[in-house]
């Protein structure tokens, strides 16, 4: 039931207003949540991974 569970978060749509890094993070919190809720701490470190891969890394300063 759990393999389930995830592979809809992994079907997610995203809408054209949404940044696919924000439903990634997204993702990656509810799969964090739900492997909290359940003791799953594969899951939960999968969530938290995810929630990391998703950050974008700052784009450098512009100097005019």
């Amino acid at each position: 039931m759990r393999a389930s569970v995830f592979a809809v978060f992994d079907e997610v749509n995203v809408s054209d207003h949404a940044k696919p890094t924000s439903a990634e993070h997204a993702k990656g919190s509810v799969k964090e949540a739900i492997g909290k809720l359940i003791g799953d701490a594969r899951v939960e470190a999968e969530g938290k991974a995810q929630k990391q891969g998703a950050r974008t890394p700052k784009a450098p300063s512009r100097r005019d």
